[in-house]
């Protein structure tokens, strides 16, 4: 065989093995990204939904204290 063509295709070798692993670890990345994003995500849902009830506690405390304000 010529030495061309083996040369050729240890560079073709080399290039898909350079190629793929820059992929799996652009999306290993990517993953860690996105569940770090989910992660802050969450976090916000929680802190919204604990402001939700805050709001509505508030309410029923303004009423009481309307009511209280009414009796005297």
């Amino acid at each position: 065989m010529d030495s061309t063509i083996v040369v050729a295709i240890l560079s073709l070798a080399g290039t898909l093995a350079g190629s793929l692993f820059g992929i799996l670890t652009a999306n290993k990345l990517s993953n860690y990204r996105v569940e770090r994003l989910e992660e802050k995500v969450n976090k916000h849902n929680q802190v919204i939904e604990r402001t939700y009830r805050l709001e509505g506690q508030m309410l029923e405390v303004q009423h009481d204290i309307r009511d209280i304000k009414e009796r005297f």
